[in-house]
C-alpha cells in the first residue's frame, strides 16, 4: 500500500495530528494523545493504536508496559482533516495511566473539579519501574 493517504492528514507544523480514542463499544471517549505519521503508519499496520509521546519524544505503542493494548476497531478522519478518531477495544478495560477507565475523570461542578470515577487497578500494580 503506498503511503499517499497520509498526505491527507493537515499535520500540524511539528508533525503532530491530535487522536481521540473512543471505545468501540459504548462511544465512551478514553483518551486524547498525539499521533505523527510513523505512529498512523504503524497503527494501521499493526490494528493497535500508536501514538507519539511529546514528553518521551518517542513512538508509543498504547499498552506497551501496562499492557492495556487498544486494538483499532475503526479509524476516522475529521472534516477538517486534522483529527483523528479512533475506534477501539480498550484491553483490560483501563486506558488510563492513573488506572482508571477513562482519562476524563474530573467533571467541573460548583466551581472546582471533582473525581468522578474510580481507580480500578493501582498503577503501583500496572506499571513496573
Amino acid at each position: 500500500m503506498s503511503d499517499n493517504w497520509l498526505n491527507k492528514v493537515n499535520w500540524t507544523a511539528d508533525g503532530l495530528v491530535p487522536a481521540i480514542a473512543q471505545d468501540a463499544g459504548d462511544g465512551a471517549v478514553l483518551m486524547v494523545a498525539w499521533m505523527n505519521r510513523e505512529a498512523l503508519k504503524r497503527t494501521v499496520e499493526t490494528s493497535e493504536a500508536v501514538y507519539w509521546s511529546r514528553s518521551r519524544k518517542k513512538l508509543w505503542h498504547k499498552g506497551e508496559e501496562s499492557g492495556h493494548v487498544q486494538k483499532v476497531k475503526e479509524i476516522r478522519l475529521d472534516c477538517d482533516q486534522d483529527v483523528i478518531l479512533l475506534r477501539v477495544e480498550q484491553v483490560g478495560g483501563i486506558a488510563c495511566h492513573t488506572g482508571r477507565h477513562d482519562c476524563f475523570f474530573q467533571k467541573f461542578e460548583n466551581g472546582q473539579w471533582v473525581t468522578t470515577e474510580p481507580v480500578l487497578k493501582d498503577p503501583a500494580e500496572i506499571y513496573h519501574k
